[in-house]
């Protein structure tokens, strides 16, 4: 297995989210909840907006947008690849889709026993 394997990715919908989001408030991160507020949901704040702290993982990039999960919470989910997706509703009260029709969630699918091994040798 040769290709880099995303613990983070997007469907085209969420993607284009990003992009709206992104012409009207610039550029964007990602944090995903720990259940906390609005639930485990992936919240969109504007860049520098929400203090990632050493605490945190850095996951990967939706299209340029950093996106992160506490260290908690993903040696829960450090098995599964996390697939950002939207659907029709509200966002998270604090999180930039709020209001916009639509909201962000998480999908997920577990890593074959390769991409884990691939993984684990990345680190």
């Amino acid at each position: 297995m040769d290709h880099i394997i995303a613990r983070v990715t997007a469907t085209p919908a969420a993607l284009d989210l990003i992009a709206a989001l992104r012409r009207q408030h610039g550029p964007v991160m990602f944090f995903q909840s720990g259940g906390c507020c609005d639930g485990s949901t992936p919240m969109c704040y504007p860049l520098g907006e929400f203090d990632i702290s050493d605490t945190d993982v850095y996951l990967g990039q939706l299209d340029g947008a950093a996106f992160y999960m506490g260290r908690e919470q993903f040696e829960y989910w450090e098995h599964t690849q996390l697939i950002i997706d939207v659907v029709a509703g509200n966002g998270g009260m604090f999180s930039l889709d709020n209001g916009t029709g639509l909201r962000f969630i998480t999908r997920s699918r577990l890593f074959s026993d390769e991409e884990l091994a691939v993984l684990g040798s990345a680190a």
